[in-house]
């Protein structure tokens, strides 16, 4: 990003939380009694929590937006200023969420959003107009300078305080914000396309999968039949694709004993993610947060040769992670799914082979699935904070330059993430930008010879002495239950044909036509292809639309012309008709889709 790209994105961060104490004035002047939380810039746009006295509607949203405008117009100025604890807690003596932050200001060393403080703490405020905030800002220097046709209030939502279910539920206003009436129009057009593509309504639309918090506990996805088949469609190509790359698939057990997860270091840095643990037969299991514990048992099974290494193990591994209830977002953020996992064992000879490797393999693997689009990010320790990671810095920083070599031979331009690694490594992570020019976290490649000293994992060297092995921990996909979620966002549920649940649906006019259309679908399915024959009693156009909103691929009409032809007229759900053609020449059309990998 150059310098200009930098300061406009910074200056829009001043704009959008500006605007948001513009949003939190108007608000409580509307509910003198209301409570204030947080309010911070975002991506986008900017939110702000409230305790108010009664629940929210659309037509406060726009008497809110309305004196927003009649504010901006005021021309207040953002004025900081630094003060005292006595000071803080005078002006802050009825908001108790502020009050809350002074403590954690002054006490724990946190800013006003929890995050830890860089430089000693420092209690400031910004004024605007009646409203004041315990703030660092930055703001801009005037509401003139705040387009008054250029910002909109989006969207109420709950949010638990400091996102733990065990503090007030609060409502939070989503709100945007740019420079013009044009920049906004343009942002708000894309937003319906995003709201439009959302996949928790598309995945109960195309009946793929369902919920059930109440029933069977939150962030738990149930698959349905078309949302298996496709599930079973990406884990073939997942491991056709991986016996071809040299890989080898294993099957792991969903628990294991205590001692396992002390030796691994989870429970020491892992716990907060881990379910409680149960009792079997004296003993405390762990449902499995990992898979690399069970894959290193494996490596122990037998005495390994340097004849042996590289070893590459996959597995499509379920896996069970705690995750507060305010922060799962359908199959995006959940608390049971399965990793597309694999371990690399390897000599250090091997260790920078068999990342570039993973690096080709990652990004051809994406590219299937029709991502073009990459961004890389190397993830590396926060020098300032070492207790937080295992291992020793000699070992962290011969990993981190094994990642970096890599990403430059394949000149894969990236960012540094500092203090992003996990406690066990450094590691590259390959974000997918999608069809709305989203970038989505998948896949990760994680260097690791932490984990091999704490499992003394050795392998007979050419010297007939014991060495020990690298590691590499790698998931391409990331999740099945995510990636599928983003699969389902970037194409708007129109999956290319070869991942689509049904293929084709063939559409008999009348009841006398039906029988030549299940003679075709027989013919169509002994080529290989998902066939559904609708011979319900509705009319053909309704027959259309509902094949058409289920984003079937290809519909065959069949009526008196086509029976007598021995053909089929072929309409495509993007509402194009190429016409009748050959039952042949059509099998033709759509295997070719599906080879290539094509959407239609």
């Amino acid at each position: 990003m150059s310098a200009h790209e930098n300061a406009q994105d910074e200056y829009l961060h001043r704009l959008r939380h500006s605007v948001s104490h513009v949003m939190a004035q108007a608000v409580l002047e509307k509910f003198p009694e209301g409570k204030v939380a947080i309010g911070p810039a975002i991506e986008d746009g900017f939110y702000y929590d409230f305790d108010l006295p009664r629940p929210l509607t659309p037509e406060d949203l726009e008497e809110i937006e309305q004196r927003m405008r009649e504010i901006v117009a005021e021309e207040h100025e953002f004025v900081y200023q630094e003060i005292d604890e006595d000071e803080a807690r005078r002006l802050f003596a009825d908001q108790p969420y502020k009050l809350e932050l002074v403590d954690g200001i002054l006490s724990a060393g946190t800013d006003e959003y929890g995050e830890p403080l860089d430089a000693p703490p420092v209690l400031s405020i910004y004024r605007n107009g009646s409203f004041v905030d315990l703030c660092r800002g930055p703001h801009v220097a005037n509401t003139r300078e705040i387009n008054p046709q250029a910002f909109k209030l989006l969207s109420i939502a709950g949010a638990y305080w400091r996102g733990d279910e065990r503090r007030p539920m609060l409502q939070r206003i989503y709100g945007t914000a740019w420079r013009t009436e044009d920049d906004l129009q343009a942002y708000l057009t894309w937003r319906a396309e995003v709201e439009k593509r959302d996949h928790r309504r598309l995945i109960r639309e195309l009946d793929l999968l369902s919920f059930h918090p109440e029933e069977g506990g939150p962030g738990l996805a149930y698959w349905h039949p078309k949302g298996g088949r496709i599930r079973v469609l990406i884990e073939d190509y997942w491991r056709q694709r991986h016996y071809e790359g040299g890989y080898d698939i294993v099957f792991t057990p969903h628990i294991g004993r205590a001692q396992l997860w002390e030796t691994s270091g989870h429970l020491d840095f892992y716990r907060e993610g881990m379910y409680a643990p149960m009792d079997v037969d004296g003993q405390d299991y762990y449902i499995k947060p990992m898979n690399c514990p069970f894959h290193i048992l494996i490596y122990k099974s037998r005495t390994r040769s340097y004849r042996d290494l590289p070893l590459r193990w996959a597995e499509l591994g379920t896996v069970y992670r705690y995750e507060r209830s305010g922060v799962l977002h359908g199959l995006l953020r959940v608390r049971g799914f399965t990793q597309d996992d694999a371990h690399i064992f390897c000599t250090p000879e091997q260790i920078e082979d068999e990342i570039l490797r993973v690096l080709d393999f990652s990004l051809d693997l994406l590219r299937g699935f029709g991502f073009e689009k990459f961004k890389v990010e190397l993830s590396v320790r926060d020098p300032n904070h070492s207790e937080k990671y295992a291992g020793a810095s000699a070992m962290w920083e011969q990993a981190e330059q094994s990642l970096v070599r890599a990403l430059e031979a394949r000149d894969l331009p990236y960012v540094r993430m500092e203090g992003e690694a996990v406690f066990y490594g450094p590691k590259i992570d390959i974000k997918i930008t999608d069809a709305l020019g989203r970038a989505w976290q998948c896949t990760t490649i994680q260097f690791d010879f932490n984990v091999p000293e704490r499992f003394d994992l050795v392998y007979i060297g050419e010297d007939g002495e014991e060495h020990r092995p690298y590691m590499v921990h790698r998931a391409l996909l990331g999740s099945l239950e995510r990636f599928f979620g983003v699969l389902i966002e970037h194409y708007g549920g129109a999956f290319p044909v070869w991942l689509s649940p049904v293929q084709v649906v063939l559409i008999p006019i009348t009841d006398r036509h039906v029988a030549y259309a299940h003679d075709v679908a027989k013919q169509l399915r002994e080529a290989g292809l998902r066939v559904e024959v609708d011979d319900s009693n509705d009319r053909m156009r309704a027959k259309i639309r509902k094949a058409q909103l289920e984003k079937v691929p290809y519909m065959l009409v069949i009526g008196d012309r086509e029976v007598e032809a021995g053909q089929v007229n072929l309409r495509l759900r993007d509402e194009s008709v190429p016409g009748a053609m050959s039952v042949e020449e059509f099998i033709t059309l759509a295997q070719e889709a599906v080879e290539s990998k094509r959407l239609l």
